[in-house]
């Protein structure tokens, strides 16, 4: 079972003046749910989370009392309360709240879904989605973590870097196979990021998903920084890459492009 990795920046926080040790740990010991979809045992948890056993039972009381978690001294769960935390972020997040009415014009033209996600350390987040009328699988909702290094949005993401930061950002990087088709050699995936910068979008062919392509533009705030990418995918079935950029591009350009005065 994996543990929680820490970026070096949450490395780099420990120790400080101001870092409160024991609100980091409640903190992993949340996140150790993710990693697992099931109920999980205290031992579970605290081999997750990395941290002592009397530690974890001691923090798992204190969220059952608060409602963040149930259990029954053998197996604990999230309770819906935690949706509090995301929803907290969401309705907060200038991102979400600007750019939800210009992906639903999106969604509706291109008759597929859009989705918007943010760099998280080496994963992308997605925080924003619309659908048009159809039934789509969940594995793209609001809250679903990719890697970064493997998806458009990711690569899109990822090129707001400097070539020398990029270099060093890939070669920290532990690039795991998601499909037959994901590119692992990291010089490649570099020219190849550099290359979609120059482009202004990024085309990823079941490198993340089998079966399921997708093509992503950054989306710039008023000064030109990428703080986010904005995303249309589809199953390869319904769709050749080559619709894909004739198609969806010229959507999502326009999408960019309307939001860009609106994020501050």
């Amino acid at each position: 079972m994996p543990k929680l990795k820490r970026t070096e920046e949450e490395k780099n926080a420990r120790g400080g003046a101001e870092f409160i040790e024991s609100l980091d740990r409640g903190l992993r010991v949340l996140q150790s749910f993710g990693i697992d979809r099931r109920p999980m045992t205290l031992s579970d948890i605290a081999r997750i989370a990395n941290l002592p056993r009397a530690t974890v039972r001691r923090i798992l009381m204190t969220l059952q009392r608060s409602g963040f978690v149930a259990g029954d001294e053998r197996l604990f769960s999230l309770t819906p309360r935690v949706l509090l935390l995301a929803s907290a972020y969401l309705t907060s997040n200038q991102i979400s709240t600007v750019l939800q009415p210009l992906m639903d014009e999106v969604s509706v033209k291109a008759r597929e879904v859009c989705s918007v996600a943010i760099l998280d350390a080496v994963d992308v987040v997605f925080v924003a989605r619309s659908s048009p009328a159809r039934i789509f699988s969940m594995g793209l909702d609001i809250g679903y973590r990719l890697p970064a290094f493997c998806t458009s949005v990711g690569r899109v993401l990822l090129s707001r870097l400097s070539n020398e930061e990029l270099t060093a950002a890939i070669s920290d990087m532990t690039l795991t196979a998601q499909t037959p088709s994901t590119l692992l050699d990291k010089p490649t995936l570099i020219a190849t990021i550099i290359t979609d910068r120059t482009k202004g979008y990024s085309l990823v062919d079941r490198e993340a998903e089998e079966g399921f392509r997708s093509i992503s533009v950054p989306l710039r705030r008023y000064d030109g920084t990428i703080v986010a990418a904005a995303n249309i995918g589809a199953h390869v079935d319904r769709i050749t890459t080559g619709e894909m950029i004739d198609r969806f591009l010229p959507l999502l350009k326009d999408l960019s492009d309307a939001a860009q005065p609106l994020l501050v």
